[in-house]
């Protein structure tokens, strides 16, 4: 499966039916895609949490699945910006390597070139 029928097929379980608005550009998709990944992320942190505090065992399980629902929200969101993923990945790919040309280093994250950066993400 490539990535553009991964989005075709999981926007198949999309409800259409929003009960809240957009407000300027930020639609109602955009405004849902954004609360999951919030709320995956959260679920990642449970299963961290579990683990790390409670002392269970990590759930590979879990953290699989918390994974794949994020990457429902990310298609989502990917969709309503019109964006395809192998363009994210390829600029972002393109902005990590102008911020650590050989590796990273603490140095090279603290001291960004952000206006580079932005102009690397702003090319056509």
């Amino acid at each position: 499966m490539n990535q553009k029928e991964y989005i075709k097929l999981a926007l198949r379980s999309e409800s259409e039916n929003y009960r809240f608005v957009g407000t300027g550009k930020v639609t109602p998709r955009i405004e849902h895609a954004i609360y999951g990944v919030v709320t995956e992320a959260g679920e990642l942190m449970g299963a961290i949490k579990k683990a790390k505090i409670y002392g269970q065992d990590l759930d590979r399980v879990n953290l699989i699945e918390e994974m794949g629902d994020l990457m429902w929200y990310l298609a989502l969101l990917s969709d309503d910006l019109g964006v395809d993923f192998e363009d994210l990945w390829k600029e972002n790919i393109e902005k990590l390597e102008a911020r650590y040309p050989e590796k990273y280093t603490d140095e090279l994250a603290i001291n960004r070139n952000v206006k580079n950066e932005r102009e690397i993400l702003e090319k056509p």
